[in-house]
């Protein structure tokens, strides 16, 4: 399965989902979908938490608490699930305010290992 594959399948698998991303901790996009614009611009806000990520990153080595898995913003407009891939990569998941949060954590999980695999 490719990579936009990938990301289809979370996006129509999740209720309210707007748009899911594959990127580099630096914050060059790897593969995207979106199939809802909003009103804030997805590739800002992913350039923007890959900052934010990395500095929890950060964080979590100094605490020395383990490996950083997961991250959840919320927002009054939006919830955007960040799954860490490796050292170098993460997918985002952005949801509506009102989106299936629990199911977009669920299938983030379970499509991480395919997306994985494909970039081998």
């Amino acid at each position: 399965m490719s990579l936009r594959d990938s990301l289809n399948t979370i996006i129509q698998t999740v209720e309210g989902a707007q748009a899911a991303i594959i990127m580099a901790y630096d914050g060059i996009p790897i593969d995207e979908v979106i199939i809802e614009q909003s009103e804030f611009d997805m590739q800002l806000l992913s350039v923007e938490y890959a900052t934010v990520l990395k500095e929890i990153k950060r964080a979590v080595d100094v605490i020395k608490m383990g490996d950083l898995e997961e991250v959840s913003i919320s927002t009054t407009n939006t919830s955007v699930i960040v799954r860490v891939l490796n050292d170098d990569l993460f997918a985002a998941l952005i949801l509506k305010r009102d989106g299936n949060i629990g199911k977009g954590r669920y299938m983030l999980k379970i499509k991480s290992y395919e997306v994985l695999r494909e970039l081998a």
